[in-house]
């Protein structure tokens, strides 16, 4: 059994976005009759993205699993025999069987095409929005700003989605023009259902004038979907790409008007140890803030997280977040993990914890020995 990486692109004019659904054609399904075909197995292949009815894509990734003979690189070029025109597999090429397209780190871009002119132009319509209202790029811009970084994306959320956490990173914004046509690029580690369209139908309203730029700061905080701006079409949305981290960058920080925080990571590969350091917290977000990155350290392989909340102390022995368990450390413990540390790690690891108590998040449903000492 081997596991194939597919990077596909479509016009998803005709279909019912990329998931299996009852009610019509998806991309998926596409790719499994044509796959299952070929290979002669039942093949089920798993999406990165699940794109909604009527959006594009130049990049998405999917795998699946086989035991059929064929050169991984070979398979794009036949399933692209009996595909339709309006979806082509790019690549295709043997992965590690554990990799899994939703569970790798990775920074997807997106691009929202808006043409702004008088007249719609009929070459056009399919993949862009139409608006003649006159759209001011620069306010456009400033609005944009107010939404980079990591912030909770409550209010650029469908309200009816079930999704637990609401908190996103967007890394990049950028508001292009050339001649008629508008790009609204985004690029972060993961998007909200319809997230993408809703920053684009608010940033649309703040270029007509309806709403000022600092107004998205505003809806932002607001976490009310309510306040924000409609739900841009689908037909103006493209997934142009996904790139997927190799390495772990050895720091993580992150700092809004909720919270400010650092992650440790350069020792979970060998140590399977990260450090997280909480420098301000609202009461609000503090348990969301601690699940999400002790779990995002463990999916990158650490089996500990030693923690320190250096402003209020309100880590807790026997507190669970999650699946995460906190336990207490005594000076032994402490310095057998900060020993690991290079001394440029440990002296800014120990300037940032400024003495605070320590404490280790653990998986609450296994048990990692700490050193006694």
């Amino acid at each position: 059994m081997k596991r194939i990486r597919l990077v596909v692109a479509y016009d998803g004019t005709n279909y019912c976005g990329w998931q299996l659904q009852k009610n019509g054609v998806t991309i998926e399904e596409m790719l499994n009759r044509e796959l299952t075909a070929l290979l002669k197995e039942p093949i089920a292949v798993i999406g990165a993205s699940r794109t909604d009815a009527g959006v594009h894509a130049m990049g998405n990734v999917a795998v699946f699993d086989t035991e059929n003979p064929m050169a991984a690189d070979k398979i794009c070029l036949a399933v692209n025999q009996s595909l339709p025109e309006d979806i082509r597999v790019q690549s295709s090429e043997e992965v590690s069987p554990d990799w899994h397209p939703r569970k790798a780190n990775c920074t997807k871009t997106y691009e929202y095409r808006i043409e702004n002119r008088r007249v719609v132009m009929p070459t056009k319509r399919l993949y862009s929005y139409f608006c003649y209202y006159p759209l001011d790029i620069e306010k456009m811009r400033q609005g944009a700003a107010f939404l980079l970084g990591e912030h909770d994306f409550k209010s650029f959320c469908t309200a009816k989605s079930n999704v637990e956490d609401t908190v996103r990173t967007i890394d990049g914004l950028e508001v292009e023009k050339e001649e008629n046509t508008i790009v609204i690029r985004i690029s972060g580690s993961g998007f909200l259902y319809n997230m993408v369209r809703i920053i684009a139908g608010t940033l649309i309203r703040v270029g007509t004038g309806a709403y000022p730029p600092e107004e998205v700061a505003a809806i932002l905080a607001a976490r009310d979907r309510r306040r924000a701006g409609p739900t841009a079409p689908a037909r103006g949305l493209t997934l142009v790409e996904m790139k997927y981290e190799t390495v772990l960058s050895p720091w993580k920080h992150s700092e809004n008007a909720e919270w400010s925080y650092h992650v440790l990571q350069s020792h979970i590969k060998e140590k399977e140890t990260a450090f997280f350091l909480i420098e301000r917290c609202r009461e609000e977000d503090w348990t969301g803030l601690i699940r999400r990155n002790v779990h995002h350290a463990f999916q990158n392989g650490a089996r500990r997280v030693l923690a320190v909340d250096w402003e209020k102390n309100r880590l807790r022995e026997g507190d669970s977040y999650g699946y995460y368990r906190i336990q207490g450390m005594n000076s032994w413990q402490l310095e057998e993990a900060i020993g690991i540390l290079e001394k440029e790690e440990k002296e800014r690891i120990l300037e940032l914890s400024c003495g605070a108590s320590w404490y280790c998040a653990v998986d609450g449903g296994s048990y990692f020995p700490l050193n006694s000492g």
